[in-house]
């Protein structure tokens, strides 16, 4: 039950707050009353300007251990969102960064004698099924879709319940977001996913929309703002590491749903082709969010079609800072 009086006057940590998932996170938590703390790589014109900002790389324990100094709360969104594609070519980016993320973050907020952690886990921890439960997570591997960074994040799980054992620092929550859109997502036209790329190319207006696959898998899309609300209440209730939560919409939609609530939202309609020759991926993909709703009264209230709406209005507004984020994938160019 959430208590809008609980994090008044809280000193509150959120990494990665200035990207999609964690603006949401800070804007609640300032409007709640929170001191917050943002540490993140981007661009300081996409952080809460109510927000104390730190610009530091967190892939290293003394950063981590210096946004941790002094918090009571810390929520662990720092991560890495990119295509399938780029999950294909960059297997080690992507498992190295969120390994040394996870690692060094969490030990840091653990001696810093941080009260409360949220750690933000993956879809991708997930054995390929139709509907995703949390406790079929270790009855068998992650998708070879998501194998490097499923595993890292499993990895990160784990860690925390480490610490619950031997430590007995257990007011603590794990999420698995399921896949989330909304403002400041990632758009970069060679990385993004599904949702941010459909909505740059329908935006460029480009015409024909070309679309990988039949339109027909059916994926769980949960908007950012439903997720940070999930996260919030998730640590007034911390139910520890043992019950990870996963917060998505609960009902499958399919691409071409998809693709007609961005289309449904353009005053000239293209055309779209589906590219039937491309790979489409797993035919469904839902999660079931009862043990949200059972353990803190967690469920989504942003439908597609309006969610869609919002996110195509913030990008048409923003188009200034959206190529402002930090993008691990091109540190090296």
């Amino acid at each position: 039950m959430e208590d809008m009086n609980f994090y008044e006057g809280k000193n509150v940590l959120v990494t990665g707050g200035a990207g999609m998932i964690g603006r949401y996170v800070v804007d609640d938590l300032i409007n709640r009353g929170a001191n917050v703390r943002v540490a993140d790589l981007c661009d300081e014109s996409r952080v809460h300007p109510d927000a104390d900002f730190i610009k530091g790389d967190l892939r290293f324990y003394d950063n981590c251990r210096d946004a941790c100094s002094g918090m009571d709360y810390v929520f662990s969104l720092i991560g890495l969102k990119c295509s399938p594609k780029t999950v294909q070519e960059r297997p080690s980016t992507i498992m190295t960064n969120f390994l040394r993320f996870n690692t060094n973050m969490m030990e840091a907020a653990h001696k810093e004698g941080v009260e409360r952690y949220l750690y933000t886990s993956t879809v991708g921890v997930y054995s390929p099924a139709e509907v995703f439960k949390e406790e079929d997570v270790w009855k068998g591997f992650p998708s070879k879709n998501d194998w490097y960074g499923g595993w890292a994040k499993r990895i990160g799980e784990l860690q925390l319940e480490t610490y619950a054992k031997e430590f007995e620092w257990d007011k603590t929550a794990i999420v698995r977001p399921a896949n989330v859109y909304g403002a400041y997502d990632n758009f970069d036209e060679g990385s993004a996913m599904v949702v941010p790329s459909l909505i740059r190319m329908a935006l460029s207006g480009e015409s024909p929309l070309e679309v990988w696959g039949d339109g027909s898998p059916i994926r769980d899309f949960i908007h950012a703002k439903d997720v940070a609300r999930g996260m919030l209440m998730a640590v007034e209730d911390a139910p520890g590491p043992f019950l990870p939560m996963n917060l998505g919409s609960g009902c499958g939609y399919s691409i071409k749903n998809l693709v007609d609530c961005v289309v449904g939202n353009l005053d000239e309609k293209p055309e779209v082709k589906w590219l039937t020759d491309k790979p489409s991926g797993d035919k469904k993909r839902v999660f079931d969010i009862s043990r949200a709703r059972d353990l803190i009264g967690w469920g989504p209230e942003i439908s597609l079609m309006e969610g869609i709406r919002d996110t195509m209005n913030w990008y048409k507004e923003n188009r200034d800072i959206v190529d402002k984020r930090y993008d691990v994938f091109k540190e090296n160019e």
